[in-house]
């Protein structure tokens, strides 16, 4: 069973994720997944046990509790549909011209008076 763990501390390694787990058996892999530029955790992972009434106690003992001071998220891992991948284009209407409007933005102020004051 592919296990979600989530709200994990920054500073958790998979080592002390992987102990945590195996008190409730044989644990197959652990997977912090980190920010790729940073290399810093993004404070959740994936955890794979093979036996899934362990993997299923794991999850009902660990949603909740606290590690390094924070309650952690535990459940099992759904994996997510083919038709539901996130476009980067979602929330934008048609123009993408930049946010300071167009036409006659240049020149003076057209409130009279020409160029007094100018020079």
């Amino acid at each position: 069973m592919n296990i979600f763990v989530g709200s994990l501390p920054f500073s958790i390694e998979e080592a002390d994720l992987r102990e945590s787990f195996e008190a409730y058996g044989a644990v197959d892999s652990v997977k912090i997944i980190t920010d790729k530029f940073t290399g810093r955790s993004k404070g959740f992972g994936f955890v794979e046990m093979s036996n899934d009434d362990e993997a299923q106690k794991a999850i009902d003992e660990l949603n909740g509790a606290t590690v390094q001071g924070r309650a952690i998220v535990v459940n099992k891992s759904e994996p997510k549909p083919e038709g539901e991948r996130r476009s980067f284009n979602n929330n934008r209407g048609g123009d993408s011209r930049g946010g300071y409007g167009g036409g006659n933005s240049r020149g003076g102020d057209n409130r009279g008076g020409g160029d007094r004051g100018r020079y």
